[in-house]
């Protein structure tokens, strides 16, 4: 990456950041996670383990259905995902308006603007938490679809490193997988608490999952 294309902090104006956002301590928690890079691997391995390990001992059990406990996890990743991608939105849309698409995607400001490095990094922590996901599958006993848990893992994995090494297209991809999954997780708290939604719907839904993954 050509670093002169990074944007100068001083020239990001102020965009409405909250005080707790400013008050967060980007370079300590970069370095905290540079420091412990193998913490991503565990969880890996673990989560690996603990899902077919999971998906053996329910063989010969009835499935829990576990209704009300998934809309409330579905519907609590969703807000938490559509103030994400409202928060870094904010930075990102300044940075095309005033600085052009290249700069967006050249630039490392959304790692250290005020308005957004808070929730760049709950967003990789958040791919600790979306592991959860596969545990209501096989808690479930629904299919256990090969893509689903490589993503998971896999997603985890990159995103870690991508935080510690201030990856400058980071802020796209934040940006997108929250605003996805804002409009995934909700979907799926209807549906867990037995709404039908209309296939277009789902057919949209599933698209834009899609469309995310080759970003």
């Amino acid at each position: 990456m050509d670093m002169e294309l990074n944007v100068d902090p001083s020239e990001l104006q102020s965009l409405g950041e909250y005080e707790f956002e400013k008050n967060f301590d980007q370079a300590a928690a970069r370095k905290w996670m540079m420091e412990n890079w193998h913490i991503a691997l565990i969880f890996g391995v673990t989560y690996f383990i603990l899902i077919f390990g999971i998906q053996n001992f329910m063989k010969e059990r009835e499935a829990f259905h576990l209704r009300a406990p998934l809309a409330l996890w579905s519907f609590s990743l969703s807000i938490f995902s559509a103030i994400g991608a409202y928060r870094v939105w904010k930075l990102m849309a300044f940075l095309l308006l005033t600085k052009g698409f290249k700069q967006s995607v050249c630039s490392q400001s959304p790692h250290i603007h005020p308005v957004s490095k808070l929730w760049i990094y709950l967003f990789v922590l958040s791919k600790l938490l979306e592991l959860g996901d596969t545990v209501f599958i096989v808690l479930r006993k629904k299919k256990l679809i090969f893509l689903h848990w490589y993503h998971h893992l896999i997603t985890l994995i990159v995103c870690w490193y991508s935080y510690k090494d201030m990856v400058a297209s980071f802020g796209w991809v934040s940006a997108l997988n929250f605003s996805v999954h804002a409009i995934m997780y909700f979907y799926y708290a209807v549906t867990a608490i037995g709404i039908q939604i209309p296939i277009s719907i789902r057919k949209i839904v599933t698209i834009t999952q899609m469309v995310q993954m080759t970003g």
